[in-house]
């Protein structure tokens, strides 16, 4: 029941990180962030009803944690696709965020299986593979600024699990006001105007937010409609898009380990998702 759900909201997460990052190499990557959290937050206000929910004050405390999270990954993932490969950048982003779940699990007393094992082997091989691949400071950079945005994403899944089952929309909705209200804050301290900076990417920030916001939905309801670990197999192949699109859109060309580095990626992103 989750399949034809699953699968539209990895095309939306590949779709809206890649318009993100396009964004942002045209304009500074707090305005793209801010931009598109803000389209996001008008998308989900609407899409409230899809799934009926109370709004309970763990549902909010802990949304609101996930947004931060969320919103901080989001920003360094946005500018590791601006400064490195892309078809690096996107699995190595989603193999952090999907491992960090686990080791968060193993510290609460779960116990590592041979398929998570083989899983976190290989996102090793990934990463040092990957980085090794380019002797480019930029590209490097832009590598380790996907490192990073996997620990986020992987503390924004830790979040809305840790909201409660019947909490329907309303823990994304938190996270997605705190985020918009923080990096307008951030805006205004670092002088970026709020409106004008979009400008030139505002289509690119407009369907990178529609889409994050219309991702974070479908994948809430596929988990909803049936079995959490192959929706979250199914949703963990968002880096494909983004690999696909990169190689059509900007010509992109990998070297051998790179491309081996981000195969390798996909393939622990399904690991660790169905472990």
């Amino acid at each position: 029941m989750s399949v034809p759900v699953a699968l539209p909201s990895a095309l939306a997460y590949g779709v809206a990180d890649f318009a993100g990052g396009l964004a942002t190499r045209r304009v500074p990557v707090v305005s793209v962030t801010a931009g598109a959290q803000a389209v996001g937050l008008l998308v989900l206000l609407p899409a409230m009803w899809l799934l009926p929910g109370g709004a309970s004050l763990p549902a909010v405390g802990y949304g609101a944690l996930a947004g931060v999270a969320g919103a901080s990954g989001l920003l360094l993932y946005l500018k590791g696709l601006a400064v490195g490969p892309m078809g690096v950048v996107a699995p190595l982003s989603a193999v952090v965020g999907a491992g960090l779940p686990l080791v968060v699990g193993l510290v609460g007393g779960e116990r590592l299986g041979p398929v998570t094992g083989l899983g976190l082997a290989v996102a090793l091989a990934a990463i040092v593979l990957a980085t090794a691949g380019t002797r480019d400071a930029v590209a490097v950079r832009g590598i380790l600024l996907g490192l990073g945005a996997g620990v986020g994403f992987g503390m924004f899944f830790v979040g809305l699990d840790a909201t409660p089952p019947g909490s329907g929309l309303w823990p994304l909705l938190a996270g997605r006001v705190v985020s918009v209200t923080l990096l307008v804050v951030l805006l205004l301290v670092t002088r970026v105007p709020i409106l004008g900076s979009v400008a030139g990417a505002s289509g690119l920030v407009v369907v990178s937010g529609v889409f994050d916001s219309l991702a974070n939905v479908l994948f809430l309801l596929a988990t909803r409609l049936g079995d959490l670990a192959v929706s979250a197999v199914l949703v963990s192949l968002y880096p494909v898009v983004v690999v696909v699109l990169a190689r059509i859109v900007l010509g992109e060309r990998l070297t051998v380990a790179q491309f081996a580095g981000a195969g390798l990626a996909l393939t622990a992103s399904v690991l660790l998702a169905s472990s």
